[in-house]
């Protein structure tokens, strides 16, 4: 058996893939009435969806399957999203990958399996539209074809989620989607007596580079500024864009740390290095430059994330204004 390599940007995939809140949700007649569409003009005995998580891949739809979840390395959807177009294995006793794989040998006795991979943004596959056979098969280029318009369809409702939780340009968590995210870390935090730190960023003279240099560059910076934030913070950190210039991040940790601001401090430090590093690999006619400030928490605060975000932007206003107050000395 050949295990399924993990895609280069799973970071990346992954962090969509949380802020859709889409897995261990409810079945939904929205994704259901097209994999049961699929069974029957396929005649396959198994249609999913199929979302692929960091360990599992996890069913969002399910025709003629009990299971609501499998491992990820015997996975064939792990192996279909490696890839942009569909993924078929006409008979999988055959096929060196997968004739040992215990989805082949056990009891599900697969042969047949075709998937459609599930992008939400170009290059970001989430899981997949499949069908799965007990007996080998073919599809021709009309069936195919059909499998991609019935793929097109499910991305489509995949999007309407994103679309309320995502921010469009920067492609993280907009104001909407953090308050639902933050609403359940802080849930976790109360229950595993976590303190949190609350991390608010602002960019400084964003009108001007937006005046100067035109919105597509304003833009730029943005889609930057949270990319740096992805690749700088833990992958289970909150980051979100709240709107205009304004991001946050949200970081979790033990109280049992003696001083429990220390992750924030690290993660601070580590994210203005990638943005110096940043200014100096774009070479730009400009500065991304930013104020941060930074509000702490313990695990049984009773305070709203509404107002501990207050209290990080009023942080982060002090700071921008010694900032203001040094460069005029």
């Amino acid at each position: 058996m050949i295990k399924p390599e993990v895609p280069k940007n799973e970071v990346e995939r992954l962090y969509a893939l949380r802020t859709l809140k889409i897995l261990d949700s409810s079945h939904e007649e929205r994704f259901d009435r097209i994999t049961r569409m699929a069974k029957r003009m396929f005649n396959v005995s198994i249609s999913l969806v199929s979302i692929i998580d960091k360990d599992r891949q996890w069913f969002k739809s399910t025709q003629g399957l009990e299971l609501s979840e499998t491992p990820r390395d015997i996975s064939f959807c792990a192996h279909a999203i490696n890839q942009d177009n569909l993924f078929i294995v006409p008979d999988a006793s055959k096929d060196k990958r997968f004739f040992d794989n215990p989805l082949v040998t056990g009891g599900l006795k697969i042969r047949f399996y075709a998937g459609c991979p599930l992008k939400i943004r170009q290059g970001i596959n989430i899981g997949t539209l499949c069908l799965i056979d007990t007996e080998p098969k073919y599809l021709n280029e009309e069936d195919q074809q059909l499998l991609e318009d019935l793929g097109a369809i499910i991305e489509q409702e995949i999007k309407s989620i994103e679309l309320a939780t995502l921010d469009e340009l920067t492609m993280i968590s907009n104001r909407r989607g953090f308050l639902t995210l933050a609403d359940h870390s802080l849930k976790v935090c109360r229950r595993n007596q976590m303190s949190m730190s609350f991390i608010f960023f602002d960019l400084n003279q964003f009108k001007i580079i937006n005046d100067e240099h035109g919105h597509h560059e304003g833009d730029f910076v943005l889609a930057t500024f949270a990319k740096i934030m992805l690749n700088s913070f833990r992958g289970c950190d909150l980051i979100a864009r709240l709107g205009g210039d304004e991001f946050v991040a949200m970081l979790s940790e033990s109280n049992s740390d003696a001083n429990y601001s220390g992750k924030a401090d690290i993660a601070l430090e580590r994210f203005a290095g990638a943005i110096d590093q940043a200014n100096k690999t774009l070479n730009k006619p400009y500065k991304i430059a930013y104020s941060a400030g930074v509000s702490y928490f313990k695990h049984d605060t009773d305070k709203s994330i509404e107002a501990m975000l207050q209290e990080a932007d009023a942080a982060m206003y002090k700071q921008k204004k010694l900032m203001l107050y040094s460069s005029t000395l």
